[in-house]
């Protein structure tokens, strides 16, 4: 995967990302870090062609991705997104919306890919318990989980998790964490995070600041050479505590 001088502005005379470069091997897993506001979730938006470059290209295997039809590419990318959806409907649905096929084996490997198989049998009625509107009768822990399971479930070569944990009591972070870490093995994955502990997770860091790639590095080598960096963290660090204590366990 490869980002080529890329450009973007939601509004043009305002870009988001400026010169934006970055090559991704197959299997590697990326952390982006940056400031609110910084165009982190940008790159996945672009990845997805939910929005086109203003200037440069994406590629995908060599191809520009606004060569390939969109349901082509998004069949290859699975997101796990902050704000999770889930359905008025059973878990088992849920899991297969990317895959409506999918037969018991299929969703049972998923879930328990990410952590969600155990959990899903001691409900009502296992994977047909019907979890209402939105996932609301499940903790956030559990709806990330299943939205983890319903990203991975047709194997996709690419997974965005797009700030998987912010929605999720500190004290469960880690079991999202170590799913996320099992999901990620061997996949090529792009992880837009804010928590120390979630960004370590990735192979590299890429840090956006002034609306291009400021650093690219491992965690605790920009945490120990990058002033700004560390500076962005701790902001992110004390916004993330406050969101928290909203956040419904």
């Amino acid at each position: 995967m490869k980002f080529d001088h890329v450009q973007f502005g939601y509004d043009p005379m305002q870009p988001v990302l400026t010169n934006f470069n970055l090559e991704i091997m197959a299997g590697e897993s990326i952390a982006i870090v940056g400031a609110t506001g910084s165009g982190k979730s940008t790159v996945a938006r672009l990845l997805l062609r939910f929005y086109d470059t203003n200037n440069g290209h994406i590629f995908l295997d060599g191809v520009d991705i606004r060569k390939l039809k969109l349901r082509e590419l998004r069949q290859q990318i699975g997101v796990v997104f902050e704000d999770t959806v889930l359905f008025n409907d059973s878990v088992k649905s849920n899991i297969a919306f990317a895959k409506p096929d999918a037969v018991q084996a299929d969703l049972e490997r998923a879930a328990k890919l990410a952590g969600a198989h155990d959990f899903i049998l001691r409900l009502p009625n296992g994977y047909d318990t019907l979890i209402g509107e939105r996932g609301f009768s499940l903790s956030g822990g559990q709806r990330q989980r299943i939205a983890i399971a319903r990203a991975i479930i047709s194997d996709p070569r690419v997974l965005i998790l797009d700030d998987a944990t912010s929605a999720v009591d500190p004290s469960k972070e880690g079991e999202i964490r170590d799913a996320m870490r099992t999901v990620m093995s061997g996949r090529t994955t792009i992880v837009i995070a804010h928590r120390p502990g979630t960004i370590a997770l990735a192979e590299r860091v890429v840090f956006i600041d002034n609306s291009t790639i400021a650093a690219i590095g491992k965690h605790d080598e920009l945490v120990a050479t990058n002033d700004r960096y560390r500076e962005v963290l701790a902001n992110m660090e004390q916004f993330k505590d406050a969101k928290n204590m909203q956040v419904v366990k």
